[in-house]
C-alpha cells in the first residue's frame, strides 16, 4: 500500500463503507456528518476512510467529525498519504478480526 497511486487508492475506496454511527445518534449529527462527507468527497474524489479500532462507541461520532474536518485542510498529496495509512490500519484490524474468528 505504500506505493499505491491515487487512482488505485480511489479504486480501493470505491466499495469502502462509511464509518458506522451508533443507532441513537441524533439527526443533526447525521446532517453534519453527511455535509462533511460530501465536502471531503468533492475535494478529494473518494470516500473518507478512518480506522476506528479501539474507539469507544460513544466517541465515534466526535472522532469521525473531528478527523474529517481536520483532514479537509490537507492538500491532496498529504491526504493521499493519510488515506493510505488509514487503509493499512483498516486492513490490519480486519485481518486481526478474521484471525480471531470475527469474520470480515
Amino acid at each position: 500500500m505504500y506505493d499505491l497511486p491515487p487512482e488505485e487508492i480511489a479504486e480501493a475506496l470505491a466499495s469502502e463503507p462509511l464509518p458506522a454511527l451508533p443507532e441513537d445518534t441524533y439527526s443533526a449529527a447525521h446532517t453534519a456528518l453527511n455535509a462533511a462527507h460530501a465536502a471531503y468527497e468533492a475535494k478529494f474524489g473518494h470516500v473518507f476512510v478512518l480506522c476506528l479500532d479501539g474507539v469507544p462507541e460513544d466517541e465515534i461520532l466526535d472522532r469521525v467529525l473531528e478527523n474529517i474536518r481536520s483532514r479537509l485542510a490537507n492538500d491532496p498529496e498529504e491526504e493521499h498519504t493519510v488515506t493510505r495509512d488509514q487503509l493499512r490500519l483498516l486492513a490490519r484490524e480486519r485481518l486481526n478480526n478474521a484471525l480471531r474468528g470475527g469474520g470480515l
